[in-house]
């Protein structure tokens, strides 16, 4: 599906990354009995998988929790759930005290389709039903809307009760993607390609979403319709790459497409050629018309910068320094936070008979009416096995930096470090904090690479202020070395007791418990996925090829930790110049604060750009009057 450019672009793609794009798919092995895993342990992935990961799927009508109601099929994302799962409509055959049902019986859709709810009327399909199932793994649905789990139930309601639980969770309230700010749904950026499919089959999210920032903002040297296909978009190589995407004022092409718009000077391109239908070209601005029924005008960077709009601070990250933009995706510096759920500790229990449902065979198992196992009794489905997760810690702030899938510089953060304890049916550990190992991938030989995987993502946090330089050029977390290089946590992979000790560690009791066990295979903290030797110590966004740590190269133009020193080396008593300056300044009582600073730097940084430049020309000037004029006269008078 698509136009021909589309086509031929995905037709690349899929021929560059066979991982991304699978020829075909077939269905998962069956739960295993407890008996099967005490043969093989490992197979416990699959009831890990039936159990947890694939009751999202759509063919499921998934978990009967807080925030997690929803339909079948379609009526996944077109029909309204509310959090609490109660219908408020006015059909009086469905029940208004019992949970899992719409809100209203009504289909949610483009912003043709209104919905009313009680005396609200709206359009489109709300943020919610998106995060209904986009709260695990990269958890883009809560992040656009500004939520960051947290263990903790603050804060209290009037009655004193601590925060519900949503999707399972309890979240703080960070700052919202602007784009939600602004009040665009999910679907104001994703396409019906993204959301239907294509044609292709795809393996990995990244591989559906066509859209690109730089198709509705450009950037500061080049309007989105000046910008070739393929500019920023997977794998950026020349081979995909074509000619600039330009606009389209096809109306009749556009009106079988659903959309009455008026296209004004053309509707624009993603990256990959398909038009996005709901935007509209209007000099050099844009037009955004959103399934809500607001309109958005929109100033692309170009229009920003010759309109005299855009700070200093913007124009030399996003223009005076083109490697920025050329290297980099914009939602690097501009995604402020981005959850780290660091260590995903899986326990799959098979003792004391412990049962729990198969949400894929359940929703293969559909009768005559069309309605499935799930939506019948999920207890006619249980498996062997009990799923519990837990994690090592959580963070949110100056996400680490990789190069994803299109071999961009990308925020990362964990994708899912896995590591599994697997219970055996007589209630001893099988597999004990157990991290897998896949051999011949990603740097490492047989002996393999630890299969727990820090992900290139876009985080779905945008805000108009970017991170700072700073946070990147100045972290070893940014350079893939772990937060603040790993310091601060012992070896993992010995076991940690804690009780009445001699100095020299002798433990004295004998009735003693292990109050953290070790983790075998790892040997670092989780954050850490990167060595200063460059060595990488786990995967890093492998559905993709060109997915890795920062290389060499990107490391040492990245990095500029300590460069303060490279100055306050000869302050105040290191050089003489120096020092009589400092003294200087001290007898005119002189104070260099944070501006005065800046401006030292610069003048320091100019006289010496200068002093070389001007130099290097003095230096030229003489070897040429030497060559030309002086050796010329010499020859000249012994001749004489």
């Amino acid at each position: 599906m698509g136009t021909e450019t589309y086509r031929a672009y995905m037709q690349k793609l899929a021929k560059l990354e066979p991982q991304g794009f699978p020829a075909k798919v077939h269905e998962l092995e069956a739960a295993p009995t407890a008996d099967e895993i005490e043969a093989d342990p490992s197979k416990a992935v699959y009831t890990y998988l039936r159990q947890e990961c694939l009751r999202c799927h759509t063919g499921s009508k998934g978990r009967y929790k807080r925030g997690d109601y929803r339909g079948i099929g379609c009526a996944s994302c077109h029909i309204p759930y509310s959090n609490e799962g109660y219908y408020e409509g006015g059909d009086r055959n469905i029940s208004k005290t019992e949970r899992g049902h719409m809100l209203v019986h009504t289909i949610q859709s483009s912003r043709k389709s209104k919905v009313k709810v009680h005396d609200v009327e709206y359009s489109g399909i709300p943020v919610e039903t998106c995060s209904t199932c986009h709260n695990r793994g990269k958890r883009i649905g809560v992040s656009y809307q500004g939520l960051m789990e947290t263990e903790y139930q603050a804060t209290f309601d009037e009655e004193g009760n601590g925060q519900p639980k949503l999707h399972t969770k309890r979240y703080m309230h960070l700052q919202e993607d602007i784009h939600y700010q602004k009040g665009m749904l999910c679907q104001d950026c994703h396409t019906s390609n993204d959301m239907h499919g294509d044609g292709f089959l795809t393996g990995a999210n990244a591989a559906a979403v066509e859209v690109e920032c730089q198709d509705c903002h450009g950037t500061t040297g080049k309007y989105p319709w000046e910008l070739p296909i393929g500019y920023s978009d997977e794998f950026n190589t020349s081979e995909a790459k074509g000619e600039p995407r330009g606009t389209t004022k096809t109306i009749a092409e556009y009106l079988k497409m659903g959309t009455t718009h008026d296209p004004k000077d053309g509707h624009l391109l993603t990256a990959r050629g398909n038009p996005l239908i709901h935007t509209a070209k209007h000099g050099n601005h844009v037009t955004i018309h959103l399934a809500s029924g607001k309109d958005i005008e929109l100033a692309p960077l170009k229009a920003l910068k010759e309109e005299k709009k855009l700070s200093e601070k913007a124009l030399v990250a996003m223009d005076q320094i083109s490697a920025h933009t050329q290297n980099m995706e914009c939602y690097t510096c501009h995604a402020t936070w981005a959850p780290q759920c660091y260590g995903c500790h899986v326990k799959i229990d098979y003792s004391e008979g412990k049962q729990n449902p198969d949400y894929l065979a359940a929703s293969h198992d559909h009768d005559i009416h069309g309605t499935t196992g799930g939506m019948r009794d999920l207890k006619s489905y249980l498996v062997d096995g009990k799923v519990t997760e837990t994690r090592s810690y959580l963070r949110w702030e100056d996400p680490a930096l990789s190069q994803n899938g299109e071999g961009r510089i990308s925020p990362t953060i964990p994708g899912c470090q896995t590591t599994i304890t697997v219970i055996g049916k007589e209630g001893k550990a099988l597999l004990q904090n157990h991290i897998f190992k896949i051999p011949n991938v990603e740097g490492a030989g047989e002996e393999g690479q630890n299969a727990i995987d820090m992900a290139p993502v876009q985080p779905h946090t945008i805000s108009r202020r970017s991170r700072e330089c700073e946070s990147c050029h100045a972290s070893d977390k940014a350079l893939g070395f772990g937060i603040d290089g790993g310091k601060y946590f012992k070896d993992p992979s010995k076991d940690t007791v804690i009780d009445l000790m001699t100095a020299d560690g002798r433990v004295l009791p004998t009735i003693v418990d292990q109050q953290v066990p070790r983790i075998a295979n790892l040997k670092n903290d989780y954050s850490r996925f990167i060595d200063e030797n460059g060595t990488q110590l786990m995967t890093v966004g492998h559905h993709w090829s060109l997915s890795a740590p920062l290389n060499a190269q990107q490391r040492s133009k990245l990095d500029r930790r300590g460069v303060c020193i490279s100055c306050h080396k000869s302050i105040p008593e290191g050089d003489l110049a120096v020092s009589a300056m400092v003294h200087m300044a001290e007898m005119a009582g002189v104070s260099v604060d944070k501006k005065m600073h800046g401006d030292i730097l610069n003048k320091t940084l100019l006289i010496g750009a200068w002093a070389q430049v001007l130099g290097g020309m003095a230096v030229g000037a003489l070897l040429i009057y030497f060559i030309l004029v002086r050796e010329p006269k010499k020859k000249n008078r012994r001749w004489k």
